[in-house]
Order: C-alpha cells, then structure tokens, then sequence
C-alpha cells in the first residue's frame, strides 16, 4: 500500500480523498492556486504546495508542476478526483513515465472510453446498446444536416466528442436550431477538453438519465454496485442524485449491470467508474463512460456501504477488491442534492461570493462532503458547487423527508445557493412520483417564484437597513422575530439558507457602471460575474425580445444574455475576452419611437 498520495484536485472531491487516506494510514500531499491558500483541503492535508495563480490552465491543469511537487514530496500516486486532469490520458501516461501510480484505470482506457465516439464504436461492437447516432465525429453543418435527414431526424443533440459533465451538449429540435448547437457543442469542447469534433445522437425528450457504478482491479475482477437517477438535471448538469433508481427493477439491475461490467472488462478498467446511460420505455442506451469517480459517488455508498474512493486506491495499490458481485447488496434509499452557488429564479446564473456563517446540517442518516467553511470564498474561477448534502432512510419517501429536513438545518449566510430550488423541487408531486421534473427545472415562470428578497431599499447607501433575526419569549413562549433596520452593532444572524446577503456591515459607495444608461427600463445589467465570451450584437443593431446578445463564461459555464424588450441597441459597453462584474451594463436598448 502507499504511503504517501498527492490529490490532484480541490474543493469537496480534495477534502474527500484526504479524509479516506487519513482512515487508511496514508500521508496527504495537497496542491492549490493562490485562490485557494485559504481553502479547507490545504489546511487538512499533511502537506500542501502552491502550483501557480488562480486560472486552472496555469494551475490545477498543469502536469508538470503536479509531477514536479509529487516527486518532491515522495508521494508515490496521485489521486486526480473528477474534473480537472481526472480523465486526462496524456496525464496518466505521465505518471507512469515519472514512476508515480495514477489512481485510476490505465492510460489506454482513459482513451478508448475519453473519446465518445470511440466509446460509442466500441460498445457497439461488443454488443452494448447505444443511442441511435454517429460512431465518427462529423465534419460540420453540411455534413450534419445530411446524416440528420438521412438516418437520424430532428430532434437531435450535438455533442462534443471529448466532453463530460454537460459541457458541449446542444439540442437542435429542428432544421433552424442546428447551426447554432453545432457551433455551440464544438466551442465548449475546444474551451473544456481541447477537442472541437462533434458527433449526433437522436435526442430523447425526457428519459431517465440512469448510470451504473463500477469498480475493478488488477486481477480482472469487475463488479457493480447498482445504480443511481441523475435525471433532475439543468443543462444537461446534474442537480439531485438518488439510489437505487425508481424505475428499475431487480431484473432490469441485472441487465444494465451486466452491461456496464461489460463495458469495463472491455477496455480493461482498473478502479471506479461509470457507466452513464439512458432508460426509456424499458430500453437501456449506452451514453457513456466516466473514467473516474463520479461527483455523486456517495449515494452508492450510502446504500451499499462500499468506501469507493477506497476500493480505487487499493485497485491502483495492486490488491484485489474487498467484495465480490455477490456480496452486494442495496439496501435503503439515498438522495443527493448538489448545493451550487447559483441562483435558480435566474435559469440557475452562477452566483460567486463569499460566505458569512456556515452551519451545516446533522443528524441520523445525514451526510455532508463539502470543501468550505465560514469564510469561504466560492470563485467565479471553478465550478459552483459549496457541497453535497446526501442523506439516507428506509425507503424514498423518507429520505425525502430527511432531506427536507437537512436542507431547513443548513445555513448559509451572503451566498446564493440552490438550497430554496432544492426545498420547492423535492416537495413537488413531480418528486413525489418519481417523475424527472424536467418540466420544472425548464419552467422559468417556476423558478422565478425561488427569486431571493430584494436588497432592503435605503435612502442613504451609508446607512444601509438589514434584515435581522431575534429570539424573544413573551409569557414563557419563544418566538423569533424578524427586524428591519440598521445594523445592530453586536451582530445578528444572517438571512440564512442561500438567501443573499446579511448585509452586517457597512458596504462602500459603489460607483454605477451603466454606461450612462442610468439603471432604467433600458439598460440591461449582466446578473452575474464571468468573463465575456463572445458579443452578437452591436450598436445601432435592432433586436427583438429574447434575442442573443452575448454569452458570458462563468463558473465553468456558458450563459446565453437575451435582450429584455425589443428595440435599438443604443450603447453597448462590452468587449469580447474582457471581465464583466454583477451588475455591470450590458446593453442599453432604447424603445424604437411610436409611428405618427
């Protein structure tokens, strides 16, 4: 076994990795960017080095200095977690030149199942069921529109062969909606995965997005441990996760399970993996292979009682896996709910910030794998996840309830999270069916019902009045008591669980950015802070409602800024490649004048 591992990585999955070496009697290596000097998996690990400044690509994405810090600590492996290098050939590769394990399958897996055209080649050949599609990338529009129309038909999604984690995922429900998906899916997978090759896949309206988990080591053995539900998604992102999945059955978990060891023992794959997939009307589609652990790993854990992230180690360490196939057994149920920082009511814009008080929730059958504490900072610079609230109970109408319960327990205060969008999803019919709730995830009348309280209008920005909570007893009976005013001077607590600033202390004047269109009807501020990726209009252009101004990068993602009314495009203080602010002027659009 090793003694000393380096994780690759940051945030929960750092934290997470950190704490199973400390239960096995492994040394932590931890690497951060000057961002995270502060972060909570830097303070936990044993060891930890600076590798470069805030962006990934001068960071968290660079082999050599990862490779460079390995060798000087004397750590023998190196976890990747998930994102970042974790399904990185060329990294794993690396390692291996360097002497130093990759925890994970061989480089040559990574490659057959990295590609999702390849993927897609492969498990045909072995028999597996795919989505009716491309096996080869396809070259552009032209060439699209002609395979559509022969064989596939609309709707269809565009997506990127290198991608993952919903990146470079476009739908076209028709011929109009094809150019910008293709444009769309091959931009994302240059930016993400350094790979602009597309492929089609018939897009299936409203399946049940159902993965399988694997695990496998050096001796040949490849078992599953059941599956999960990620169906709750937006674009194509994962919200909430459970186990076992509502719609199969055990005969139905023996199929797909058979399939995803399959599939595994194909490429032969060493540690944890999946097998994701989509379940319609009975039939079971291949989607793809995540040559690593999954960001929802531990809901399997919490129903089978299986370490994952343990189990990987050993397979990368050379011993055989702890359990065989029939030794697994589910029992329970077990929900996810992911806790990012973004803002539902605005179709889930990215929502970066610093955290005030931090409590999360406890109790039986509650578990919380984060990578923050009060403090905190989440950065536009990385993906928006605070943490992962999962909890456990008999059967899923209790672990419903539990996790409402979870969720009212958890407290977050100047941070916007997803935990009011959480709270209304879970409580719906929808849920309580089992239905995938796409319809409410794409419902924007919906979600704008989750909208945060306004900020408290003040006259003077010197003085500003806050929301503040008070505990009082009138005749033996406590009673909290909600006030609005100035800022007491001893604190108070914070509007809690995601719902914005608590506004404690004084804030300095901030000047307009408003590229004098004064805050009006007119202007349109951009509602998050990114980069701006790309500009689709300029001034004196005439736009409609809903149209496509700009697509501003933030956290990890694309989002598309639409005009608010229609009009002439008056000012438009914006520039492709430079930094843009919350609240910042996006456009001003002026009303064209009435007809005499």
């Amino acid at each position: 076994m090793f003694t000393k591992i380096l994780i690759a990585n940051r945030g929960e999955i750092a934290v997470r990795v950190i704490r199973a070496c400390e239960e096995m009697g492994i040394a932590s290596v931890a690497v951060y960017s000057e961002l995270d000097r502060d972060a909570l998996h830097v303070r936990r690990a044993d060891e930890a080095y600076l590798i470069g400044p805030g962006p990934a690509a001068e960071s968290y994405l660079r082999v050599d200095k990862i490779l460079e810090v390995a060798k000087r600590s004397g750590a023998e492996a190196i976890h990747p977690g998930y994102g970042f290098l974790a399904e990185n050939a060329a990294f794993a590769a690396a390692c291996e030149e360097a002497g130093i394990t990759f925890i994970g399958p061989p480089a040559s897996a990574i490659d057959a199942m990295g590609s999702k055209t390849a993927a897609r080649d492969l498990m045909k050949k072995a028999g597996v069921p795919i989505v009716p599609g491309t096996t080869e990338p396809v070259a552009d529009v032209k060439s699209a529109r002609r395979i559509i129309e022969r064989t596939i038909g609309f709707p269809v999604a565009v997506k990127a062969a290198g991608g993952g984690g919903g990146k470079g995922f476009r739908v076209a429900l028709t011929d109009d909606e094809l150019e910008a998906a293709f444009e769309g899916a091959a931009r994302e997978g240059e930016k993400f995965f350094s790979d602009a090759t597309v492929y089609l896949e018939r897009y299936l309206p409203d399946p049940r997005h159902v993965e399988v988990q694997v695990l496998a080591d050096r001796h040949g053995t490849v078992i599953h441990l059941g599956e999960r539900d990620c169906s709750v998604q937006r674009r194509h992102q994962k919200l909430i996760e459970e186990s076992p999945a509502p719609a199969v059955d055990e005969e139905l978990r023996q199929k797909i399970g058979k399939i995803a060891t399959d599939a595994a023992a194909a490429v032969h794959y060493v540690g944890a993996g999946t097998i994701e997939g989509l379940l319609q009307d009975g039939e079971y589609y291949f989607l793809e292979m995540n040559t690593r652990v999954q960001v929802e790993h531990c809901v399997t854990e919490m129903t089978t009682g299986v370490d994952i992230v343990k189990e990987g180690i050993r397979a990368a360490a050379g011993e055989p896996l702890s359990i065989a196939q029939e030794d697994v057994q589910l029992r329970g149920h077990a929900i996810e709910c992911r806790i990012n920082a973004e803002d539902a009511s605005k179709n889930f814009a990215p929502a970066p910030g610093r955290i005030g008080a931090y409590r999360e929730p406890s109790g039986p059958g509650v578990r919380v794998d984060s990578g923050v504490g009060p403090g905190g900072e989440v950065s536009p610079m990385y993906d928006p996840m605070v943490a992962k609230l999962i909890v456990w109970d008999v059967d899923r109408e209790s672990a419903t309830r539990r996790m409402l319960r979870a969720l009212s327990e958890y407290e977050i205060t100047e941070l916007k999270t997803l935990i009011p969008f959480h709270t209304a999803l879970l409580a719906t019919r929808q849920w309580g069916n089992a239905e995938t709730c796409r319809d409410l995830v794409e419902d924007r009348k919906w979600l704008r019902e989750l909208a945060f309280p306004p900020p408290t209008p003040s006259d003077d920005e010197d003085d500003p009045k806050v929301e503040q909570t008070y505990t009082v007893e009138v005749s033996g009976r406590r009673f909290d008591v909600r006030v609005i005013g100035a800022p007491f001077a001893g604190g108070g607590a914070g509007s809690l669980n995601g719902s914005g600033p608590a506004g404690a202390a004084k804030k300095p004047r901030r000047e307009r950015k408003s590229g004098g269109g004064g805050g009006g009807a007119d202007t349109l501020p951009s509602p998050m802070q990114g980069n701006m990726w790309r500009v689709k209009v300029k001034q004196g252009d005439t736009v409609e409602e809903g149209q496509l101004l700009c697509i501003i990068e933030a956290m990890k993602m694309e989002n598309e800024i639409t005009a608010h009314k229609a009009g002439v495009i008056a000012e438009i203080p914006i520039t492709e490649g430079a930094a843009i602010g919350a609240g910042d002027t996006i456009a001003v659009i002026r009303s064209p004048p009435a007809a005499e």
